[in-house]
């Protein structure tokens, strides 16, 4: 059971991501041959409108084949027959529709959970928190300038900054007050901790303020998926810390085995994390400018626009192959650490 909801999960956000560039597509008259969910031969389709619809036998990926996408064609319905504007929309839809699916769902989780405020039960003794004069009551307004808007967030920030001396604007009794603050390294924990004690409290609001927090909630899926490709480019991550589709349907499968104790709501609630981390992760994945990726045919476009005509469409079909035999390369050594860890 906890496979086929892993990959009910990958198939919504992947289907959800194609789903963003076949409307588009539509929208501003381009062919779509395809749209199919999954990869490798089809075990189900239809055609309707000109279009192919398909189910792969692979439940990992999918596509939106359009008309002139990939090979020379500028014809009528053409991809490459559209407007640079029109082209940039087609391939920004993917990403965004992520974007918009991961906010939807974090809306749905606040509705339904609440939201922790970031407000300190207490202060470990001898931390730089208790040095500085924090207390159980305040709560935190932002980490070196990053806002704060759940109590995960510190605990968060603190992982992607360890060791950092931070500026933390806290309130007390309605005013505002700046501590620095130096973690301390703890062997129990093995990491550098703050020194601060949160209090979970859930809260739930109105419709307003529950609109707002999905967004807040969104954006905290973003900025950890940001700061953790700048810990794989800086080193302090490494390859072997990457998930791919094993590990990722292995995370799913474990959260739901673990969550069936509590009942079908937590259950529910804790897939919904996972697919608004997911999908927020894959809107910022594809936007990277690497060939092969939205990202990367969205640079080429933004290079065509400035430069006033097309970049030779032999040399940058080479340079998307390129881009995507190393990703599949990469992909190959994820799976196989995956694969690996399953045994471990």
């Amino acid at each position: 059971m906890s496979i086929i909801i892993a990959v009910l999960v990958l198939g919504m956000i992947i289907l959800i991501h194609e789903l963003g560039h076949f409307l588009l597509a539509k929208l501003n008259g381009i062919g779509v041959l395809e749209f199919s969910l999954g990869m490798g031969p089809r075990v189900w389709s239809f055609e309707k409108g000109g279009t192919r619809y398909s189910v792969k036998i692979l439940p990992f990926g999918g596509s939106c084949m359009m008309l002139g996408e990939d090979e020379e064609a500028s014809g009528e319905g053409s991809f490459n027959s559209k407007s640079v504007p029109a082209r940039i929309s087609v391939i920004v839809a993917g990403p965004l529709f992520n974007f918009i699916l991961a906010y939807v769902l974090s809306v749905f989780l606040i509705g339904a959970m609440g939201y922790d405020v970031p407000t300190i039960a207490g202060v470990i003794e001898g931390s730089s928190a208790e040095e500085e004069g924090l207390a159980a009551g305040d709560t935190i307004i932002a980490l070196n300038h990053y806002r704060v808007h759940f109590y995960q967030e510190i605990s968060v920030y603190s992982f992607f900054h360890p060791g950092e001396t931070m500026d933390v604007t806290y309130e007390r009794d309605g005013k505002e007050y700046t501590a620095q603050i130096t973690p301390k390294y703890s062997e129990e924990a093995g990491r550098y901790l703050l020194g601060l004690q949160g209090d979970y409290t859930r809260i739930r609001g109105n419709v307003p303020t529950t609109l707002a927090y999905g967004f807040y909630e969104m954006k905290y899926q973003v900025y950890a998926t940001f700061q953790s490709l700048k810990m794989l480019v800086t080193g302090q991550l490494s390859v072997n810390d990457m998930s791919g589709p094993v590990g990722i349907v292995k995370t799913i499968g474990d959260t739901y085995d673990e969550s069936l104790s509590s009942g079908a709501f937590y259950v529910a609630m804790n897939m919904i994390n996972i697919a608004i981390l997911l999908s927020a992760n894959l809107g910022v994945m594809n936007l990277l400018p690497i060939p092969a990726l939205d990202g990367g045919r969205l640079l080429f476009f933004f290079v065509e626009a400035i430069r006033g005509r097309k970049m030779n469409e032999e040399i940058e079909g080479r340079i998307h192959l390129v881009g995507f035999m190393l990703l599949m390369i990469l992909m190959v050594v994820v799976m196989f650490n995956d694969i690996q860890k399953l045994f471990v």
